[in-house]
């Protein structure tokens, strides 16, 4: 076959494949950009998630299908992605480099209309990146604005935070379910195996006082193509917590870092934290321990986090406050392997601290501010 004649037959059969890709994800198509997305997390400018929870909220009107395309920093082979419609339980879709059906199913509407409310997270503590660069949904569909709850929380913590042995990760995590409880929006910034004070420990070459004011979680050391931090612009929690909620310690103690010392790093991290948080109530929890099979609870740093809240509030600080979860998670609650809260654990702690919540004076909101 003459050259020029292959030639016009290899062009026909690309624009042949490349008609059937666009005809593939034909429909409305959402740039990485658009400001009617909803981030929420840590994101990079690639853009990339970071942390367990990080993600998006989209706001549409007759959303039947939906894709995404995601690129070549996403975990290989695939991160695992927490999806909710109009606020119902989530279901995990694991997805890849390239595109990615993300199914939309039936779910309740609200007031009888063809709105609906799509959420996406990442939900491992751990493998959690994906680079969103483009969306596309149905044709006929229409993105509008996602309103977010006047009520958000902050979470600060470790593994016993962050979901890790979860089947469905953070999504299942008690301050995940503390969010979904108040009808608020809620970001997690908890990564297993870190301390609170600025040293190695289990992997995580930094400690969550030093890491939390950075985009990237602890896991950035091993990630080949971002091995560097970058700061994270607080600016960029839309909306800024309401309500920031601390429980930390369990591998201070672990590393040995003294009881006095631990003290002295919890404070630093408060000063720092309020020069962020200036008048957001601030939650210590107490440890609630590690539970074993013969009924008996080893807690740590006894007393210390009274003391925490003492000094603190001598500072002038009267928007801090301690949670006392002595009791709250027996042997029961956790797995009898590496006793972390189990899924029913996680619930248990989830209801205990709502209802503490609520005897403190925090009302949930009485339906989600975007109503689908």
């Amino acid at each position: 076959m003459p050259t020029m004649a292959i030639l016009a037959s290899s062009c026909r059969v690309f624009l042949l494949l490349a008609a059937l890709t666009v005809g593939l994800v034909s429909g409305l198509t959402i740039q990485n950009d658009d400001p009617r997305i909803h981030y929420h997390g840590r994101w990079d400018d690639s853009p990339g998630t970071w942390w367990a929870g990080s993600g998006l909220k989209l706001h549409v009107q007759n959303a039947k299908t939906m894709k995404i395309r995601l690129g070549s920093l996403t975990t290989s082979p695939f991160a695992a992605l927490g999806v909710s419609v109009n606020y119902e339980p989530f279901f995990t879709v694991n997805a890849s480099v390239g595109w990615n059906d993300i199914p939309l199913p039936a779910a309740p509407r609200f007031k009888r209309s063809d709105k609906s409310v799509i959420r996406l997270n990442v939900e491992g503590w751990q493998n959690n990146r994906i680079n969103l660069e483009t969306i596309v949904l149905n044709r006929g569909a229409q993105l509008l604005p996602y309103k977010p709850s006047k009520l958000s929380f902050q979470f600060i913590g470790d593994s016993l935070s962050a979901g890790q042995y979860l089947p469905l990760g953070v999504d299942q995590a008690w301050p995940f379910l503390v969010g979904e409880n108040f009808k608020a929006e809620h970001t997690i910034n908890a990564q297993p195996g870190a301390t609170l004070t600025d040293i190695p420990s289990y992997g995580n070459v930094h400690g969550v006082s030093f890491q939390f004011f950075k985009t990237e979680d602890t896991g950035y050391v091993w990630t080949s193509d971002h091995n560097y931090t970058t700061p994270w612009d607080f600016r960029r929690d839309r909306p800024s917590p309401t309500h920031v909620v601390i429980h930390i310690g369990a591998n201070d103690v672990s590393q040995g870092v003294t009881p006095d010392q631990f003290v002295q790093e919890y404070l630093d991290f408060l000063k720092r934290l309020r020069t962020i948080y200036r008048t957001q109530s601030i939650f210590v929890f107490t440890p609630w321990g590690w539970p074993s099979a013969d009924g008996n609870v080893w807690y740590y740093y006894d007393g210390k986090y009274e003391e925490i809240v003492r000094k603190q509030t001598a500072l002038g600080d009267s928007r801090i406050f301690l949670v006392n979860t002595t009791g709250w998670v027996t042997f029961d609650d956790v797995f009898a392997d590496n006793q972390h809260p189990n899924v029913p654990g996680h619930v248990k702690i989830a209801n205990l601290f709502s209802e503490w919540l609520k005897d403190w004076g925090l009302r949930p909101e009485r339906q989600w501010a975007t109503l689908a």
